[in-house]
């Protein structure tokens, strides 16, 4: 599985963001999606993820009730999309999409996007 991450860049506090991770590659081995993200001296975060069977999510607590997180897949893609709105500077952080795959011979691995930074200023 690859990872390509897109969106972030520099936004004004109360804006709205999207940030998008496409998968490619034995995108059917991926049991979860998500994103975390990680700001200098600080553990990296999970922020939202959600399961491909049930599609169940999760929401850290600064988030919830101003994100959603979605999964789709089309034409060999499966994509994860956080949507953040009213946005504040506390989110400014580097955003990692993270696949979680697994098959009987291999077992569970993580799979990471290279990062993409998110800037809110004031």
């Amino acid at each position: 599985v690859q990872l390509a991450e897109f969106g972030g860049g520099l936004v004004q506090a109360d804006d709205s963001l999207r940030l998008s991770c496409v998968a490619t590659g034995d995108i059917f081995s991926i049991n979860n999606m998500g994103w975390y993200r990680q700001v200098p001296g600080k553990q990296r975060e999970l922020v939202a993820n959600m399961h491909t069977d049930g599609g169940s999510t999760y929401y850290v607590d600064s988030v919830k009730g101003r994100s959603t997180i979605s999964l789709s897949t089309n034409d060999g893609k499966r994509t994860v999309t956080l949507q953040l709105n009213s946005l504040k500077p506390e989110d400014t952080a580097v955003y990692y999409c993270k696949a979680v795959t697994f098959r009987h011979l291999t077992g569970t691995r993580d799979v990471w996007g290279q990062g993409t930074l998110v800037t809110v200023s004031s």
